[in-house]
C-alpha cells in the first residue's frame, strides 16, 4: 500500500481534489489499499476533522472495496479515540496507531496499556505502528507479541528496516497477524522472511517499480534484487530531503502533491532538480 501524501494548497488547507486525483492515479496502476495520514501523509500535522475528510474523499475517488488504513497520531488515549472516531466516520477500514512517545518513550508498561485500551475501545481493527526514524523508539518484540494476542490488534507496520527483527517477530506472531514492512530498502528480504506486505512512501514517486518489487518478492522469494537495488537507490536519494522531497518527487511522477504544511519547508529548486535526476536514473 502507498503511504500516500496529503496535498495542501497555498493556504495550507487540505486540497481534496488533488487527493482524489492521487488515489485514482495509484488505483489505476493496481493499488487496492491506501494508508492515509501516516508519517508521509503528515499525520502529526493534521487538524481535527481532517482525517474524516481524507477518508471520505478517498472513498469517493477509489473503488468501494479499496482498503483504507488511517493513521492515528495521539499522545493520549482520549485524542486517539477522537481521531479513530473521525476515521470510522469517514469510511476507513482500520487504523494505524503510532506509538506515543513524548512522556512514554521506553516505558513499555505505558505503551502496552495505551494500545490495549485503544484496541478495547476502537470500533475499527487496530494496526500497531513502530517507526523509530520518527519517534526514536521501537516497540519491543515482547510488547508486540503480547499485544498481538488481543482480538482487535490485527497487524502492524514496522519501519525499522531491520529484517532480522522482522524474522524474529514473525516467529511468535499469530498466522493471521498482518505484519507490513515500512522501509523501502527492506521490502524484498522482509517479504522473503514472511511479512504480509509493504507500506511505502516510495510508491508516491516510483509506483510501478514499487509494485514490481513487491510482486516479485511474493511470487518467487527472495524476489528480484536488481529491482530492489533500484528501489533502494530512489528511496535513499529522495528521503534525504524528507517529506517535502517526497512531495517534489511525487509531483514529477504525476501526483498532485501541493505544498507541505508548516513547519515543514518546501525543497529548494536545486534540491528539486536533484530529485528529478534521481528519478530519471
Amino acid at each position: 500500500m502507498p503511504a500516500i501524501i496529503t496535498p495542501f494548497d497555498d493556504r495550507q488547507e487540505l486540497d481534496l481534489d488533488a487527493h482524489r486525483h492521487n488515489v485514482a492515479f495509484l488505483g489505476e496502476l493496481g493499488y487496492e489499499g491506501f494508508v492515509l495520514a501516516g508519517s508521509t501523509g503528515e499525520g502529526p500535522l493534521l487538524e481535527p476533522g481532517e482525517r474524516r475528510r481524507l477518508a471520505a474523499a478517498s472513498r469517493e475517488a477509489g473503488r468501494d472495496d479499496a482498503f483504507l488504513l488511517c493513521g492515528i497520531n495521539a499522545e493520549t488515549n482520549r485524542i486517539a479515540a477522537s481521531q479513530i472516531a473521525e476515521a470510522a466516520d469517514g469510511g476507513a477500514d482500520a487504523v494505524l496507531v503510532l506509538t506515543p512517545t513524548t512522556l512514554s518513550r521506553n516505558r513499555t508498561n505505558f505503551q502496552t496499556a495505551f494500545f490495549r485500551e485503544v484496541a478495547e475501545e476502537s470500533p475499527l481493527p487496530v494496526f500497531l505502528y513502530s517507526v523509530p526514524i520518527v519517534t526514536a523508539y521501537s516497540l519491543p518484540l515482547e510488547t508486540v507479541w503480547e499485544l498481538a494476542q488481543h482480538p482487535n490488534v490485527v497487524g502492524m507496520k514496522d519501519s525499522s528496516g531491520d529484517t532480522i527483527r522482522v524474522q524474529r517477530m514473525l516467529a511468535q506472531l499469530p498466522d493471521d497477524f498482518a505484519l507490513y514492512n515500512g522501509a523501502a530498502p527492506a521490502v524484498t528480504l522482509s517479504l522473503a522472511a514472511g511479512a504480509h506486505g509493504a507500506i511505502l512512501a516510495a510508491v508516491n514517486y516510483v509506483p510501478r517499480l514499487s509494485l514490481e518489487v513487491v510482486t516479485a518478492a511474493l511470487e518467487s522469494p527472495p524476489g528480484n534484487m536488481g529491482m530492489q537495488h533500484r528501489l533502494t537507490a530512489a528511496n535513499d536519494g529522495v528521503a534525504r530531503y524528507g517529506i517535502p522531497g517526497v512531495k517534489a518527487a511525487a509531483e514529477i511522477a504525476g501526483l498532485r502533491a501541493g505544498r507541505a504544511r508548516a513547519p515543514l519547508l518546501s525543497v529548494t529548486e536545486e534540491a528539486r532538480a536533484e530529485v528529478a535526476r534521481i528519478l530519471e536514473r
